[in-house]
């Protein structure tokens, strides 16, 4: 009766927010619960529920549309980011407190509510229907921090005090290009930029503020934040196969926005000497100028060096039509891949990375050193801690937003043959052991995922052991 009792009260919904850096690391928590016995359901948009169900067909995951984005156009439809946003609001929380309704009565009530804290409207349901929220930042804790300052000064809060982070000094300033708009400026943030900071009225109403990162990598930051709100960390969320191994049949994330050529890009390192190719990719999100391609692409058509590079459909006709040709003895240019896979060969040596947080938690986790040429907003935090903090990579100096040839060169060159990427490759090996340490068994992340469980109800203590 008690293991009934357990499996009865343990239905918590995750729901996710639009992009692969967002739904990624949601659905790898979502694994790390479900493992353990709970009920998950994950609710989002229309497209992703297609995308996740295909990829995750024998998932202990029940995936539920809460938003038909593909019949109303999506972020491309009328009114563009703006309008989805506002359609995502009013027909996605009428939907979710619909769900979580029908499900009282039934043998699995919805305990929990985990909710990307930039869908700004979740918290209100957990209030609403009196139960559990916790909010999920998908960025580093450094991002919070950074970002928490900005978010007192517009909405005149007084923040807490707040004590001179030694890892935080020397913090470039943050840019903002390339952003969607959500209409015109008034203030001194843009629209976008006021989106971002709504953030924390989810933090502040949250039951748990879990954070994708792992305590001994953002020690002082975590510690500082314990103060302002119940702050975990859970990470990193990278498939167990590449970790501590103990989720079944979890080796890949489950969601992609472009289909990989996986098998093409192995057989292709498999080739390649130990830690002689540079991988090079901006991720999912970022948009490189033609002028930054540009360079790119004489940084790697000078050299001697060996690269694969992603290069999104839509930034193809930014290559020069011969490149990938004339290149082809030494490089591989695709348009999507298997990162984990990439990042995890032997052949792999480097890591040109716009310093997405789940592309520097990849690198890190693998122990692959990083040539950091970050784009915009938490990436430029990133790459200041992977250069100046960790010390596990190079940032490539920019000057007016683009970073030249030779720069990217001299760093590439510097991290596979230099006397500093002796000491990064040495650091960066340390930290992945950490990140391992931290979601195995006992590590810290993985005693906040059980005491987040056990907060929803003590009685799980007593059964983990069967799903351990």
């Amino acid at each position: 009766m008690e293991q009934e009792r357990v499996e009865k009260v343990h239905h918590i919904v995750v729901l996710a927010d639009q992009g692969q850096g967002h739904i990624n690391p949601m659905l790898q928590f979502s694994k790390r619960l479900a493992s353990r016995g709970i009920k998950i359901t994950v609710v989002t948009t229309l497209s992703n529920v297609k995308s996740m169900k295909a990829a995750l067909s024998d998932s202990m995951i029940t995936f539920e549309s809460i938003y038909d984005d593909c019949s109303e156009g999506g972020v491309v439809g009328p009114g563009g980011f703006r309008g989805f946003l506002d359609r995502f609001q009013a027909n996605g929380s009428k939907n979710l407190t619909k769900f979580i309704l029908d499900k009282e009565q039934t043998e699995h009530p919805v305990k929990c509510l985990v909710y990307d804290v930039n869908i700004s409207w979740a918290s209100k349901i957990t209030t609403q229907l009196s139960i559990a929220g916790a909010a999920f930042f998908t960025q580093s804790c450094a991002t919070a921090a950074t970002y928490y300052p900005m978010y007192c000064e517009v909405y005149e809060k007084t923040p807490l005090s707040m004590p001179n982070f030694p890892v935080m000094t020397g913090l470039p300033k943050l840019r903002f290009p390339n952003l969607p708009s959500l209409g015109s400026s008034t203030g001194r943030y843009p629209p976008i930029i006021m989106h971002i900071l709504s953030q924390f009225d989810n933090f502040e109403k949250a039951d748990w503020v879990l954070f994708n990162s792992f305590d001994k990598l953002e020690e002082e930051v975590v510690d500082w934040m314990k103060q302002l709100w119940n702050a975990v960390t859970i990470g990193p969320t990278l498939p167990s196969f590449y970790l501590d191994k103990r989720v079944e049949n979890d080796n890949e994330y489950g969601f992609n926005i472009h289909k990989p050529n996986s098998n093409y890009c192995m057989e292709w390192l498999d080739n390649k000497k130990i830690g002689s190719v540079v991988y090079v990719s901006f991720g999912s999100a970022a948009n490189l100028s033609a002028e930054q391609i540009t360079e790119v692409v004489d940084a790697l058509r000078q050299s001697n060096i060996t690269f694969l590079w992603v290069v999104k459909p839509d930034e193809q006709s930014k290559l020069p039509s011969d490149f990938i040709k004339e290149t082809s003895e030494k490089g591989l240019v695709v348009t999507w891949c298997s990162q984990l896979a990439v990042l995890a060969h032997h052949a792999v040596g480097c890591f040109v990375s716009h310093c997405g947080w789940n592309s520097t938690l990849e690198a890190i986790s693998f122990g692959v050193p990083i040539v950091a040429m970050p784009q915009i907003l938490d990436q430029i935090i990133n790459a200041h801690f992977l250069g100046n903090v960790w010390v596990v990579g190079l940032i490539a100096t920019a000057n007016n937003g683009v970073t030249t040839s030779e720069e990217i060169y001299r760093c590439i060159r510097e991290v596979l043959e230099g006397e500093r990427g002796q000491e990064i490759r040495k650091n960066i090996t340390s930290l992945k052991e950490l990140a391992k340490e931290a979601i195995d068994t006992s590590g810290s992340s993985d005693k906040h995922i059980d005491e987040f469980i056990t907060q929803l109800d003590p009685a799980y203590l007593r059964h983990r052991s069967n799903y351990n």
